[in-house]
């Protein structure tokens, strides 16, 4: 089990940071004892600290193809829950997410995947909570790699389905979950689309289950695409050229960052924050939790976002 791996690789690095700590002040080797003192205050730090951060961080999309009605109208954005890491003294941080995503009083409420970090029951813990989120039109969501039957176990990423039990719970919750389809929001005469794929990451590691095209039959003219592996949106969003704004998580900024900047975006691959090619956008966000519970540098976030018309 992925658990068992993780306790044990945990096990094994305090085991060894310890070792290096007393081998470097016995010997006096100050350099050595700095750096073992530096990796103690990150994990430290990121275990008991940082994991229980939360920052509301405001941002304004612009378009000229933005219906006038929805001018100002206003969507909170949060992913990667991964609510099974919400245990002890960490459940506070989802009830202030909760509370947080609440009080901006959105129009709309989106989820871009991760919500369990293994299997449903870990989301059943923490229903009544989550199901108190509310939103002028509703919830919308969909699902993450680790939303997918015993994903953790599987070697390929494509011998793994959709689970049925947490669509079944997000269902339950009152969320609107889609899996390659597409709700129409209405403000008088004036309509958007809010779309959703099936998680596509690399077929391989992650499943590959997004259909633009089937997502987005019969939308309107204007529309917003929620797909959990922001790799997706080179590789499928922008050649079908309709989403003008991708919504997406994943890749949690990696939990990790110095100053800003993560080593992941060593990748070049979209990692974090704001992506354009031509008259489409992709926003990245760092995500909220996390299988493993350590943040340091890339604070869990909940995002709000106002679309404005682009004069």
């Amino acid at each position: 089990m992925i658990i068992i791996r993780f306790i044990i690789i945990t096990v094994l690095f305090v085991i060894a940071l310890t070792a290096i700590t007393i081998w470097a002040y016995k010997r006096r080797n100050k350099l050595v004892m700095a750096g073992a003192a530096v990796v103690w205050y990150i994990a430290l730090y990121g275990t008991f600290i940082g994991f229980q951060k939360l920052e509301v961080n405001h941002h304004t999309y612009t378009s000229a193809s933005l219906p006038k009605a929805f001018d100002g109208y206003k969507i909170v954005l949060f992913s990667d829950a991964h609510v099974g890491s919400y245990r002890g003294m960490n459940r506070r941080v989802l009830q202030r997410a909760i509370d947080s995503i609440n009080a901006q009083h959105p129009d709309m409420i989106v989820f871009t995947g991760d919500l369990q970090n293994v299997k449903p029951e870990e989301i059943l813990q923490h229903e009544n909570l989550l199901k108190s989120l509310k939103a002028k039109d509703g919830v919308y969501s969909v699902l993450g790699n680790h939303d997918y039957d015993k994903y953790l176990y599987q070697k390929d990423g494509l011998n793994t389905e959709p689970c049925r039990e947490t669509i079944a719970l997000e269902k339950r919750m009152g969320w609107h979950l889609m899996q390659n389809e597409h709700h129409i929001i209405k403000r008088g005469n004036d309509s958007i689309t809010i779309a959703g794929m099936d998680n596509d990451g690399d077929g391989k590691r992650f499943p590959q289950r997004g259909d633009v095209k089937k997502a987005l039959s019969g939308a309107t003219p204007f529309v917003i695409m929620l797909e959990h592996d922001p790799s997706a949106w080179r590789r499928k969003i922008v050649p079908d050229g309709r989403a003008q704004l991708t919504l997406s998580g994943h890749t949690h900024n990696m939990q990790f960052a110095l100053f800003g900047w993560s080593p992941m975006k060593l990748s070049g691959k979209e990692i974090n924050g704001w992506y354009t090619e031509g008259k489409q956008s992709l926003f990245v966000t760092a995500g909220l939790g996390g299988l493993i519970p350590f943040r340091f540098g890339a604070t869990g976030e909940i995002v709000v976002l106002k679309l404005k018309i682009k004069e």
